[in-house]
């Protein structure tokens, strides 16, 4: 009797075992294998974004077949989930690029991605690491293959070039603006609301984003500085859609734009954090280690909004090659007219216009300016950006600060 029952939990031991290894080995090979965790999809006049975001980095074929016009997107070792089996419904009916997204399990281990386009496109697909709260991500950007946009926007030729590593080619050769800004011309303008797409920016305790606000408040100012009869304006983006910085820059040199004026409401580790900032480009280090964190965390807006490396050679050879000081010398003092029209609608976190290496502030030849509206992290600040009463008098003081810069000299004297 005591050897029965001692082969009886012999055996229930080795059962156990047995159950307990079969169970790792299943879990180390569900984890070996991909899984998609979110899609989203960001269709936009100019190129419609599909982002697939997982657990692990994602193997992908690619290929195109007509009648109809689709692209096809095999995904390797990913078996088909309620995630990805969702994905068509994401396709809007006004999106211009994507008539609908079909999607099934191919075989065993691929799942296809059939895209039917409304017109012919051309593919730019890449992967991302993670970043921020982003897992492993497969980007799909589709974009018009006869070119589209306005003559006087051209944002998707230099995203075009931006793409292929060569964003320069866009841009028109140096040249002396024809006149005195505001006098002979026109005065040009170009703002920038940040983030966009992808990159939401920062978000209030409650879920207040930030590039949905600044983007309201720059097309408050846009309408406000095209009723002026001496200033033409354009804006980097006027929808949700994600720029890469570079190429906000390039925008603004394209347009051959007199000013330049990023309109951010940023976050701080601390929610007391409050006020309006406004910050210029420093090309010798940053003058406060507040800035020096702003910059670091604006300027991985690509890494988050998500860009291929293709666009490096712009930096190398265009932008950081630079001595700026009378650009940078016209931005403080835009910056500091800004600054003192903001204090009359809300507290200053500084009093002087601070400085660090904001990539979106480097145009060699454009005064530039950062604007932060108000700690979106600060919860009185951030029911304040919600309201169409603070998002105007924003772009009332921001048009007030043109104004005033101008009227003192200004680039007057620059041609």
């Amino acid at each position: 009797m005591p050897d029965e029952q001692h082969n009886s939990r012999r055996r229930l031991l080795l059962q156990s075992a047995a159950a307990s290894w079969l169970l790792s080995v299943s879990r180390i090979g569900f984890a070996a294998s991909p899984h998609v965790v979110a899609v989203r999809v960001w269709p936009s006049a100019t190129y419609t974004r599909i982002t697939l975001e997982s657990s692990q980095s994602l193997k992908y074929k690619q290929f195109r077949l007509q009648n109809p016009s689709r692209v096809v997107i095999d995904i390797e070792d990913v078996q088909l989930n309620s995630v990805l089996k969702g994905i068509g419904e994401k396709i809007r009916a006004q999106d211009p690029y994507i008539s609908q997204l079909r999607v099934g399990q191919f075989n065993k281990t691929t799942v296809r991605l059939v895209i039917e386009l409304k017109q012919t496109i051309s593919p730019h697909l890449f992967t991302l690491p993670p970043v921020a709260g982003f897992r492993h991500r497969l980007v799909i950007d589709l974009y018009p293959e006869q070119g589209g946009g306005e003559q006087d926007d051209p944002l998707l030729a230099l995203l075009e070039d931006y793409n292929r590593g060569d964003v320069a080619r866009s841009l028109p050769p140096e040249k002396k603006k024809d006149g005195k800004a505001g006098h002979e011309r026109p005065i040009v303008i170009m703002l920038d609301p940040g983030h966009g797409g992808e990159d939401s920016g920062a978000i209030g305790k409650y879920k207040t984003r930030e590039k949905d606000v600044v983007l309201q408040i720059a097309l408050r100012l846009q309408k406000l500085i095209r009723q002026q009869p001496n200033m033409t304006v354009y804006m980097t983006r006027n929808e949700d859609i994600f720029i890469p910085l570079k190429v906000r820059v390039a925008k603004a040199r394209k347009q051959r734009a007199d000013l330049f004026i990023s309109i951010h409401a940023d976050a701080f580790t601390s929610r007391a954090a409050r006020g309006s900032s406004v910050f210029a480009l420093s090309t010798e280090g940053a003058t406060s280690a507040a800035a020096r964190f702003l910059a670091h965390s604006q300027n991985e807006s690509d890494k988050i909004g998500g860009v291929s490396k293709s666009g490096d050679r712009y930096l190398d050879h265009t932008l950081f090659d630079l001595v700026q000081t009378a650009t940078v010398n016209d931005s403080l003092k835009f910056g500091r007219e800004v600054l003192t029209r903001m204090g009359k609608v809300n507290h200053l976190h500084k009093h002087k216009v601070d400085q660090a290496g904001f990539a979106v502030l480097k145009a060699p030849d454009i005064p530039s300016i950062l604007v932060e509206t108000a700690f979106i992290s600060n919860i009185s600040e951030e029911r304040k950006l919600r309201t169409s009463h603070f998002q105007q008098q924003v772009a009332e003081s921001i048009l007030a600060g043109i104004k005033a810069y101008f009227a003192n000299g200004g680039m007057l004297a620059r041609r």
